[in-house]
Order: C-alpha cells, then structure tokens, then sequence
C-alpha cells in the first residue's frame, strides 16, 4: 500500500513541474504572418513590419531571424520581449527585382511549443515605366 501512496505522489510531483513549466514559458503571437505587397512600383519602398505580443508569461528571445534570399532583409529585436510586451520585426525586400516574389523568413524563439516560425511575403513589382 505505501508503495501506491509514493507511485501516486510521484506522478503528482512530475505533473506539477511539468504543469509551472509550461506556465511560465514565452508565447509569441503575431498580427499576422503574411504581408502581401500586391502590386508595387519600381524602386518603392520595401520596408514592412511584423508586429507580434509575447503572450506568455517568461521573456520571449528573438534568438535568430534569416530570409530564405539576399533580396530581403530582416531585423530582429535585440533585448528579450517580456510578458504582455509587443515588438516587431522589420523586413526591406529589394523592390527593383521585377516580377513576383514570394519570400520566407525563418523566425527562431525560445518558445517551448513551435519555436520557428515562417513568416510570409509576397507580392509583385512592376517594370520600370
């Protein structure tokens, strides 16, 4: 019989850690993870942002942003993002490559649950007039 009584009170104690593990751990939340461009002109300004919120409760890290090309240009945030705290991520895609585009740019937290993210960007640049 005691051996049941510690069997149970040990399932409790792992349950417990892994249940304040999980409560205490970041959540990113985007507004959005797609931006489309439509259709620009030329030369415009290719500068955008996603917005996102740390919806948990520990400090979110933005440990590594990467653009699966040369043609985009991602900033991360440098310092931790703490709970309830919104920050962004800026990218510049190069708007004098003519044609359509559709990008990624790979997005690397210390979330626990879905720590990369993909974010999305597409849209189509006009020929010089």
């Amino acid at each position: 019989m005691k051996s049941t009584k510690n069997y149970f009170s040990l399932i409790f104690f792992l349950c417990s850690i892994t249940l304040f593990a999980q409560e205490s751990a970041p959540q990113i939340e985007f507004d959005s993870t797609t931006i489309d461009y439509g259709t620009i002109e030329n030369g415009s300004d290719g500068e955008r942002i996603f917005s996102f919120k740390n919806t948990g409760n520990a400090d979110l890290l933005i440990t590594n942003v990467q653009s699966s090309c040369g043609c985009t240009i991602p900033k991360k945030p440098e310092g931790p993002i703490a709970p309830g705290e919104t920050s962004e991520i800026i990218v510049r895609y190069d708007t004098k490559r003519v044609g359509p585009f559709r990008k990624t740019i790979t997005v690397t937290t210390n979330q626990q649950n879905n720590p990369i993210i993909a974010l999305k960007l597409k849209g189509t640049v006009l020929p010089n007039p």
